[in-house]
């Protein structure tokens, strides 16, 4: 799905740089990727550090997994071909953000190291910082905030990840933050800090 069939195409370039663009929002941009089971709490701490970022002056914007299958990604199933199509589609808005000196928080499951790697790669070093958002299938499948664990268990959804469908963690991401045991603030504060410390937003 991947393979590039547009032909006869210039890349433009813009006479407003991204560095322009960064240099007016006063941070840099980046790339969060949240992953994680269902019901990890990905969607929950995306927006909690956006909250924490508007404070700050900060441009932002979610990408969350269901609002994007609403619309771009709306002609996509679930197999595994249509969730790395998702992902990759997700990869490319993604780092189109960066360029407009955004922060952008991903909130997907993303369950394959490969297209989060995919995802990686597309992007400049650096700018993609994968955090992954530790709960166990217990935890995730207690809460079952959506009903989705019930359905999956009932047979009613096929290739449902962490049930019919593998979850591979990250190797090495660059945050692992607890939100199967620690509030959300706990996790919010590791968030944060890791920005500082990336030089991404400036420290309070």
């Amino acid at each position: 799905m991947s393979q590039q069939k547009s032909t006869n195409v210039v890349w433009h370039s813009a006479t407003i740089t991204r560095e322009k663009r960064q240099e007016l929002n006063d941070h840099r941009s980046a790339v969060l990727w949240f992953t994680g089971l269902s019901g990890s709490g990905k969607s929950t701490l995306a927006h909690a550090v956006e909250d924490e970022l508007y404070k700050r002056q900060g441009r932002t914007f979610v990408l969350d997994g269901d609002n994007v299958r609403h619309g771009l990604c709306g002609d996509l199933g679930f197999s595994l071909e249509d969730r790395k199509e998702n992902i990759r589609r997700v990869g490319e808005v993604a780092k189109l953000f960066t360029e407009a000196g955004v922060i952008v928080l991903t909130a997907f499951i993303s369950p394959l190291r490969e297209d989060r790697e995919r995802v990686r790669n597309i992007l400049p070093h650096g700018d993609f910082i994968e955090i992954y958002c530790a709960a166990s299938l217990e935890v995730c499948e207690g809460r079952d905030v959506k009903g989705l664990y019930k359905k999956a268990r009932a047979g009613q959804i096929p290739e449902f990840t962490g049930i019919t469908s593998p979850y591979e963690e990250p190797v090495n991401p660059e945050l692992v933050v607890n939100t199967g045991g620690d509030p959300l603030e706990v996790s919010l504060a590791h968030v944060m800090r890791l920005l500082e410390e990336r030089e991404i937003i400036k420290a309070v």
